[in-house]
C-alpha cells in the first residue's frame, strides 16, 4: 500500500471520531489540558504510522520493455548500413539455439510477388514478410504480414489488407462527402481525403492482385544458413539480430529497393504544395512611379546533392472535428499497419 493512500484511509479512520471527541471536551472548559494532550497523541500516532509506511519498500511497477529496432532509420546512409550488416553476419558466432537459429532481417533488391519470394527463400524458415505498394511519387503503407508458409500466408494477408483498406477508403469519402463550407481549411481537408481515398483503394486492388510489393523477409536460421541466403541472387542484405528472442516488441525497417544512398520517405506528388505566383501590381500611365522597395532576400535552403526524393510535406492537421488518418503507420502486424520510415 502507498503512503498517500494509507494516509488516506487513516484520515477517515481517525478523524471522525477525533472531531466528535473535541467536540465533547470542548463542551468542558476545565478539559482545556486533555484536549490539548489528546490532540498532540492523535497527531504523533499519524505521522509515526507515515514513517512506518515510507520504510517499507514499494512494490515494484510494472513497465513497458523497451522496443527493439532492426534495420535503417531516416538519413541513414545505406552503403553504411549494409557494411555493418554483413560485418555483423562474419561476426556472428554459433548457430544459435539448437532447433532455433538467430532471427535476421533479409532485405531484397526488388518488390517480389509472393510466389517469386517463396523462390529465393527457399526452404528457410520464415517468420513475416515487410511489404508496401510501389505507387509512383506516392506515400504507402509498409506492413508486416505474418507469415510461415510461403505463399499461402502472404496471399491470404494481402488479402486482409485488401479489405482494410476498401474500408478506409468508404471511411474517407464519407469525411470528405460530410464536409460544410467551401473556405481553404475545408478545401485542404477534402482534398486530403479525396486523396487518401484514392489511394487506399490503389493499394486494395494492387494487394487484391497479389502484387510484386515484398521487399524484405524476417527469417530465423543458423549463422551458416544464413551467410548461404546473403549470397542467393535478388538479397540486398542480411541483418542478423541476435538480441531478439521474440518478434513482439521488435520494429524491422528494412531499407526500400529504390534507396540507394540515403533513407528518406519517398516523395508523394498530392501533397506537396505548388507555388503560387505572385501578382505584379500594373502602374497607369502617366502615374508616378513607386519608390523602389528594397528587396527581402530570403536565406535559400541546403542543396541536396543526392539522388533520393525529397521528404514528404506534412498537411496541416485536420480540425478535432475530423481527423484524417495518414496513409502510412508504424511497424504492427498486417491487421493494424504499421509505417516504419525506411
Amino acid at each position: 500500500m502507498r503512503v498517500g493512500d494509507l494516509l488516506r484511509q487513516l484520515d477517515q479512520l481517525l478523524l471522525p471520531r477525533l472531531a466528535a471527541a473535541l467536540t465533547r471536551l470542548g463542551q468542558a472548559p476545565f478539559h482545556g489540558a486533555l484536549l490539548r494532550w489528546t490532540a498532540v497523541l492523535s497527531c504523533t500516532a499519524v505521522l509515526s504510522t507515515a514513517v512506518l509506511a515510507t520504510e517499507r519498500p514499494l512494490a515494484p511497477e510494472l513497465t513497458i520493455g523497451e522496443v527493439t529496432r532492426v534495420g535503417v532509420i531516416d538519413g541513414d546512409s545505406i552503403s553504411r548500413y549494409e557494411r555493418a550488416a554483413a560485418r555483423d553476419l562474419a561476426a556472428l558466432e554459433g548457430d544459435g539455439t539448437p532447433g532455433d537459429g538467430t532471427y535476421a532481417l533479409v532485405s531484397l533488391t526488388e518488390y517480389l510477388t509472393p510466389q517469386s519470394l517463396a523462390e529465393v527463400v527457399g526452404d528457410v524458415r520464415v517468420a513475416a514478410v515487410v511489404s508496401r505498394v510501389p505507387l509512383p511519387e506516392r506515400q504507402t503503407e509498409i506492413v508486416r504480414i505474418p507469415a510461415q508458409r510461403l505463399p499461402e500466408d502472404v496471399l491470404t494477408g494481402m488479402t486482409d489488407l485488401a479489405e482494410r483498406r476498401e474500408r478506409e477508403a468508404a471511411d474517407y469519402r464519407s469525411r470528405a462527402a460530410a464536409l460544410g463550407g467551401g473556405g481553404p481549411q475545408e478545401r485542404e481537408l477534402r482534398q486530403l481525403y479525396e486523396i487518401g481515398a484514392r489511394t487506399a483503394i490503389q493499394e486494395a486492388t494492387a494487394y487484391r492482385a497479389g502484387c510484386a510489393c515484398v521487399y524484405a523477409v524476417v527469417v530465423r536460421a543458423p549463422t551458416t544458413t544464413l551467410r548461404g541466403v546473403a549470397a542467393r541472387p535478388g538479397v540486398r542484405v542480411v541483418d542478423p539480430a541476435p538480441e531478439v528472442r521474440r518478434l513482439e516488441g521488435t520494429v524491422f525497417t528494412p531499407p526500400l529497393p529504390e534507396q540507394r544512398d540515403v533513407v528518406r520517405p519517398p516523395v508523394d506528388r498530392d501533397l506537396t504544395p505548388t507555388p503560387t505566383p505572385t501578382p505584379t501590381p500594373s502602374v497607369a500611365p502617366g502615374s508616378p512611379s513607386p519608390d523602389p522597395v528594397p528587396e527581402e532576400r530570403v536565406p535559400g535552403e541546403p542543396e541536396v546533392t543526392d539522388s533520393s526524393p525529397a521528404p514528404a510535406v506534412t498537411a496541416p492537421a485536420p480540425p478535432p472535428s475530423a481527423t484524417l488518418t495518414p496513409s502510412t503507420s508504424t511497424d504492427t502486424a498486417a491487421t493494424s499497419a504499421p509505417n516504419p520510415t525506411p
